[in-house]
């Protein structure tokens, strides 16, 4: 099964795609879509919708994960960071995928054992857990790790014959 994990972010959104068989785990590539600060608020979100369809178009997953929306002091940046998030969820959607969304603290926790981990921790285990990954950016450690934690709900779930609770179809 390809797994795309999304770390969504108007400036910048990462995406991480992995292959899972069975309980091995392997990295197939990794990026981000910049968008131009620039522009206006639509220009940018078309820019992440183009971003995020090449990489369904070139990479072809079969599932994809998430990350929730964190809530943050400043209200103008979570509204800007949900519509970028909602963008970046629609496309997956909109080909057909399953998405699943997931809290920072649970992919964390499923990545490092810890749902407080900082981004370095992050980084190092998936530098550990698919060592072909190279050196790459905090949003595409994230985003590996959102496809991580995707792929180990996603297996629980076939295990027990159920639907995936809580994403979006």
């Amino acid at each position: 099964m390809r797994i795309l994990g999304i770390d969504p972010g108007l400036q910048k959104t990462g995406w991480g795609i992995i292959e899972a068989e069975g309980h091995r785990l392997s990295f197939v590539a990794s990026g981000l879509i910049k968008t131009t600060a620039s522009k206006a608020l639509p220009e940018r979100l078309s820019e992440i919708d183009h971003g995020m369809s090449a990489v369904l178009e070139r990479f072809k997953p079969d599932q994809a994960g998430i990350e929730e929306t964190f809530v943050n002091n400043n209200p103008a940046s979570a509204l800007k960071l949900g519509v970028a998030r909602g963008v970046a969820m629609v496309v997956p959607a909109r080909a057909g995928l399953f998405v699943g969304e997931y809290p920072a603290n649970l992919v964390k926790k499923s990545v490092v054992g810890a749902g407080k981990a900082s981004k370095d921790q992050v980084g190092m285990m998936i530098r550990v857990l698919l060592p072909s990954c190279g050196d790459i950016s905090e949003d595409e450690a994230d985003a590996l790790a959102v496809a991580i934690c995707h792929t180990h709900h996603a297996m629980s779930n076939s295990l027990m014959g159920g639907k995936m609770i809580g994403a979006a179809r």
